[in-house]
Formats: structure tokens, sequence, C-alpha cells
């Protein structure tokens, strides 16, 4: 039985370099759990780690599955844009606005803001 999502990881070439980008352009908080082949960082009440993962058959790159909630959609696109980092046009959806953004190695991530009420 499936008691709770575990994490979710994104292969990435470089360590050091994702574990900048993903604090200091998009502001994930690093755990204390950090070395040169795997990091993580706390999203809410999930893990999203980023390691290694040639060995495994995972390529740097390849991965677009994670979302992060944030409180202001628009702010967060300006923002990293204004960052340089490539970030596709806020959209709406029925509930929610989103965007999509690409990572140092390719590895594509969601933001995404409910609507309220």
């Amino acid at each position: 039985m499936i008691k709770d999502l575990a994490f979710v990881a994104y292969s990435v070439a470089d360590v050091p370099r994702s574990v900048a980008f993903y604090r200091d352009v998009v502001g994930l908080e690093l755990t204390d759990i950090v070395s040169e082949s795997w990091a993580e960082f706390a999203a809410g009440s999930a893990t999203f780690g980023v390691g290694k993962g040639q060995a495994l058959g995972i390529t740097p790159g390849s991965q677009f599955s994670a979302t992060f909630e944030v409180d202001d959609v628009h702010a967060t696109h300006d923002r990293l844009a204004g960052r340089g980092v490539s970030v596709t046009d806020v959209q709406e959806g029925p509930v929610c606005y989103f965007c999509f953004a690409t990572d140092p190695d390719g590895n594509r991530f969601g933001l995404h803001q409910r609507k309220r009420g």
C-alpha cells in the first residue's frame, strides 16, 4: 500500500550548479542532505531532489514532472525571466494559473498558483 510520496528527483550533470539554481534562483529551501552527487530541498510537505542519475540510466535534462505551488505565479515568472531563466508565458486554466521553466540541464518544471475562491 502506498503511504505517501517520498520525493521527486531530477537527474543533473552538476549537483553544485543545480543546488545554486534551485536555491538561489528558484528559491527552494536546501535541507541538510547535500553532497557532490545528491541534494534535497524542502518543498512544502514534499521533498525535491537533484542528483547524478546517469548511473541509473536517467539522462540529465530529461525530466518534466515537478510543479511548485507559488503565491503569485506572475511575480515568480517575472523574477525568473529577469534572472535569465527560460520560462513560458503564464497560462490560465479553469482552477489555476501556470507556466513552465527550464533548469540549466534542460529539465522542465512547472509553477502553479491556484485561483482563490
